[in-house]
């Protein structure tokens, strides 16, 4: 059970963290600028601020998890319902080309910088509550939420990586349409994580 709420977790945060927004654009400027590491310094700052946000809902299943046990096929078939939703908006939107403003000179600063930027959005925890949702986490008895949440992290964490490494590699030769295929992508994903989620709520229910 543990293995299985990282590798939820890692999956769920390299998806959230994908589509390129402020942030992702922030992160490719800094990178084609300053190099890798100015970059990753980057996207470290924002999946810190998604394992807070992480933290946040997570704490919420486990003060409540009892009640939520009870209502566990319910939780599972809105959250399948709620990421479908979150999956074909992120696919039919356009990515935003305007990147975050950071001032910040070093990297510990462009970090916190980041950090604070993106711990501006609290309707993330929302969306973190969905998907914790849809992951089935009010059936985990026994077990802490919060290796999810720590799946959660690292999973955001290699997805800026992965982003700051191609870019790098790339450099000023990425394809023009780089950010709508990462986006749709990510979209696909979640796509397909709510087909499950629903399919196994079905499984569940019939059972």
């Amino acid at each position: 059970m543990i293995l299985l709420l990282l590798v939820k977790g890692f999956l769920l945060g390299f998806a959230v963290a994908a589509p390129i927004g402020p942030i992702g654009t922030l992160c490719i400027n800094r990178t084609m600028e300053r190099g890798f590491w100015y970059g990753v310094s980057a996207g470290l700052g924002a999946a810190i601020g998604d394992m807070v946000f992480a933290v946040i809902a997570a704490a919420g299943f486990a003060a409540t998890q009892h009640v939520l046990e009870t209502i566990s096929l319910p939780l599972k078939i809105i959250g399948g319902l709620l990421i479908l939703v979150m999956g074909i908006r992120i696919y039919k939107v356009r990515p935003v080309v305007a990147a975050a403003r950071v001032d910040a000179a070093d990297l510990i600063k462009t970090t916190i910088s980041t950090f604070l930027l993106t711990i501006t959005n609290p309707a993330t925890i929302f969306g973190f509550a969905v998907l914790f949702a849809g992951a089935g986490l009010a059936e985990t008895k026994g077990v802490s939420p919060f290796f999810l949440v720590a799946g959660v992290f690292l999973g955001s964490l290699a997805w800026w990586f992965l982003l700051c490494g191609t870019v790098s590699w790339l450099h000023r030769r990425l394809p023009d349409h780089f950010t709508a295929w990462v986006s749709r992508v990510s979209a696909v994903f979640l796509i397909g994580f709510g087909l499950v989620t629903l399919s196994l709520a079905a499984r569940q229910y019939w059972a």
